[in-house]
């Protein structure tokens, strides 16, 4: 049975060539995807690139960075890519901001991140409204004056925070638009985040490696492959799972991988779970354009109705 409310959209990683995104991103609209999310992890070519390209070979399809850290990219300078990329999409634009991971490889310490988000949301969204009264808070500072020198189509875009932690979670709840929980496809998870939300109105997502294909034991392999660059990271972070002492983690609650039938499952058991979106994270299949084709053909219009 098809779910009508679920959105599906691509993750992409920022590790490809011009022509790959321009691609890819014709390839999202025209199959019917209602969003991209590029990624902007440490060490990759900075989301905005990747996003540029996407703008202007689309017409559609909403787009945006998940997730920009304010401890690495002053909200400013987030502002400013936000109002540029919304700029030259039409108004597609939305952003995606997280505290992230690897800040200690750059010497970076953030002490109370739930006082800096709370803080680069609201300069964010203060420069783009074209509010020049300045900011002065405890981690952040804006003096007045100090705005954008360039026209833009909104006053305000879709806000998404990521988190997998129960304080971000209520802020999220207060403040933002979308909640995204990065690396996660677990159903149990969801519906947990989803009550530490506590506002119905704030869309939940969920993202992670997705690799489907006819040979559902090729696809899982493959996944478990890819899934350990953020393993590490997010797996101690999955509360709801109850693991003994030594026991390695289980690879089906952080990936959406196996036959497209097997994903159809997974993607409407987070959509019971109360996901609103289901982002699919790369390599999607053995080969992208495999795996992409068996995403449009076999997934995307068994689980929502194209619009």
């Amino acid at each position: 049975m098809a779910v009508e409310t679920v959105e599906i959209g691509l993750g992409v990683q920022t590790n490809r060539s011009a022509d790959a995104y321009v691609r890819i991103s014709r390839f999202a609209e025209e199959a019917g995807f209602d969003a991209i999310s590029v990624f902007h992890d440490l060490g990759f070519q900075p989301a905005i690139v990747p996003l540029t390209l996407m703008a202007h070979s689309t017409d559609r399809i909403r787009l945006g960075p998940a997730a920009l850290n304010p401890w690495t990219l002053h909200p400013f300078e987030i502002a400013a890519q936000i109002a540029a990329l919304d700029a030259v999409s039409g108004g597609r634009a939305y952003v995606g901001l997280a505290q992230g991971a690897w800040l200690d490889e750059l010497g970076l310490a953030e002490e109370r991140p739930l006082q800096g988000m709370r803080e680069a949301v609201e300069i964010v969204r203060r420069v783009l409204a074209g509010d020049t009264s300045g900011f002065d808070g405890e981690r952040f500072r804006l003096a007045p004056g100090r705005g954008l020198h360039f026209e833009h189509p909104r006053d305000s875009v879709p806000l998404m925070l990521g988190t997998w932690r129960p304080r971000m979670a209520a802020l999220a709840g207060e403040i933002a638009d979308e909640l995204k929980i990065g690396g996660c496809a677990s159903p149990d998870m969801a519906r947990l985040v989803r009550s530490w939300i506590g506002n119905d109105d704030v869309r939940l997502v969920v993202g992670a490696v997705t690799v489907v294909d006819e040979d559902g034991d090729a696809a899982r392999g493959l996944a478990r492959e890819r899934v350990e660059l953020y393993l590490p990271v997010v797996g101690h972070l999955d509360v709801t799972l109850e693991l003994e002492p030594g026991e390695p983690l289980p690879l089906e609650p952080f990936v959406l991988a196996g036959t497209p039938e097997e994903v159809v499952e997974r993607i409407e058991a987070l959509a019971a779970a109360g996901v609103g979106r289901v982002e699919l994270g790369p390599p999607w299949g053995r080969t992208a354009e495999n795996g992409l084709r068996l995403l449009s053909e076999r997934v995307l219009p068994r689980v929502r109705t194209r619009t």
